[in-house]
């Protein structure tokens, strides 16, 4: 059965990007460290990541690969990543939520559609029996959640603290309660999958 699952990486202070975050800036200052785990080590934007995933952290990305049918991001976070240099990072099809899909690129693998649901239909079509993979960034998490729209939540706890940012339930008007269904350990980050079994419009 095909699952949405929402994943973010966060600071132990709540923050998923560092401030100054966007276009050209990645996640903001100091935001690479939310990302060590990702690449087995410390990395900077002015020296881009050499290494990859180790361990517990490895594992982690392994079984969500494994899963992984389609994967669903936003505007924002295509932008911030510098579209990932034109090409689809990910070895499934990827739709992009943005107000202008008539910009999609006519190469590189990026499929853009107009409105939030309609990419999770799309996505969860192309992914058959495996997952949806719901990227972010934050506000399309939150909409995702608000509208009921999400399976699961997994969340990697980076151990830093970074002061400012962006926070993914910042504004979040709405409750949910969460069934802890597995967690992973490494140096560098705490992985912890939830189901979502109830939510609640306050």
């Amino acid at each position: 059965m095909t699952k949405v699952v929402a994943t973010i990486t966060t600071s132990i202070d709540g923050y998923i990007t560092g401030p100054n975050d966007g276009p050209e800036r990645g996640l903001g200052e100091g935001g690479e460290r939310l990302h060590y785990w990702v690449f087995g080590g410390p990395w900077s934007y002015a020296q881009p990541p050499a290494g990859e995933a180790i361990g517990e952290d490895k594992a982690f990305l392994d079984d969500a690969m494994g899963r992984l049918g389609a994967v669903v991001g936003g505007r924002g976070t295509y932008e911030a990543a510098d579209h990932w240099g034109g090409s689809n990072p990910w070895p499934v099809p990827f739709f992009v939520v943005t107000h202008r899909p008539d910009e999609e690129p006519q190469t590189g693998g990026f499929k853009f559609v107009g409105g939030l649901s309609e990419a999770i239909d799309r996505a969860r079509a192309a992914a058959g029996d495996k997952d949806v993979s719901l990227m972010g960034g934050a506000e399309i998490i939150r909409q995702a959640l608000r509208d009921g729209l999400v399976d699961e939540l997994s969340i990697s706890i980076a151990p830093i603290t970074l002061g400012a940012g962006k926070r993914l339930f910042e504004g979040f008007e709405n409750q949910l309660d969460m069934e802890p269904i597995g967690v992973r350990q490494s140096s560098f980050a705490t992985h912890i999958s939830y189901r979502i079994t109830a939510r609640t419009d306050r």
